[in-house]
């Protein structure tokens, strides 16, 4: 399963977000990576912008390149406004719905989960992270991996309150997708409408 394994900070610090969660780094150094790095005033292009809320996005929800590109091909065919399609898609995304549900602490976390076989829709086990969950669909934690103590302390005090479009049953360790979250809803710091643009040129 392909992934960035890069180092993270150094990410983060590009964006001055933290794109992968909490990160101390951030918070020392909150000026971009490289010599001179808090020093550089140099003015951003329109093409440099529209590029980096791409970069943002794909390094957000840990989708690479090429199957970044054939979810913004998708939504473009879709009905509706492309660019939240787009952002819809990527929350639906078996990984981001563990981790909107707080079963993981991280997306990365949540993909680990997903990977080693976790992680049930409707009480069946799927592995695949890019897993396109649908209104409806319950996901939850497998029966045997409910005591894992990554597991336990993710969810320890998490507001599953937060996000109107999923449902939290504590008594099974399950959440309810109810529905694609409107774009009004989705805490990501994204400007879709630049990804869009950028792709519209090519």
């Amino acid at each position: 399963m392909a992934r960035y394994i890069g180092p993270k900070s150094r990410i983060s610090r590009r964006f001055g977000e933290p794109i992968f969660g909490p990160d101390k780094v951030l918070s020392k150094r909150n000026f971009p990576p490289g010599q001179q790095g808090n020093n550089r005033r140099r003015k951003q292009s329109e093409y440099g912008a529209q590029l980096a809320e791409k970069q943002k996005a794909k390094y957000t929800y840990g989708v690479l390149e090429r199957q970044f590109r054939n979810m913004f091909d998708a939504a473009a065919k879709a009905d509706g406004i492309t660019g939240e399609v787009l952002l819809q898609n990527l929350e639906s995304r078996l990984d981001n719905v563990v981790y909107r549900l707080g079963i993981a602490p991280t997306r990365a976390a949540a993909r680990q989960l997903v990977g080693h076989k976790h992680i049930v829709v409707n009480g069946n086990v799927v592995n695949i992270p890019s897993y396109q969950v649908k209104p409806g669909d319950v996901v939850g934690v497998r029966e045997k991996a409910k005591s894992l103590e990554v597991i336990e302390a993710a969810l320890a005090g998490f507001n599953h309150s937060k996000y109107p479009w999923l449902e939290w049953d504590e008594n099974s360790k399950s959440g309810k997708f109810l529905h694609k979250p409107d774009r009004a809803d989705i805490p990501e710091n994204i400007k879709e409408q630049l990804i869009v643009e950028l792709y519209s040129k090519q």
